[in-house]
């Protein structure tokens, strides 16, 4: 149980540290393809969220 919270934690951490919300990580590599992954990142959960945000509301028209 204790792991799946620090889990969760940590997982949360990383999501806002993709959108610049969250603390770096001070020890962290800074390079050019390190930003251009994490910018990749960015794109996909956004379109993600986008695709989740209209598969709920196809559902909700059905019923």
């Amino acid at each position: 149980m204790i792991y799946d919270l620090w889990y969760m934690k940590s997982l949360w951490r990383q999501i806002l540290r993709y959108f610049y919300i969250g603390k770096g990580d001070p020890n962290a590599p800074k390079t050019r393809y390190v930003a251009m992954m994490h910018g990749m990142n960015r794109i996909s959960i956004i379109l993600f969220v986008i695709a989740l945000i209209v598969m709920i509301i196809r559902l909700m028209r059905r019923h």
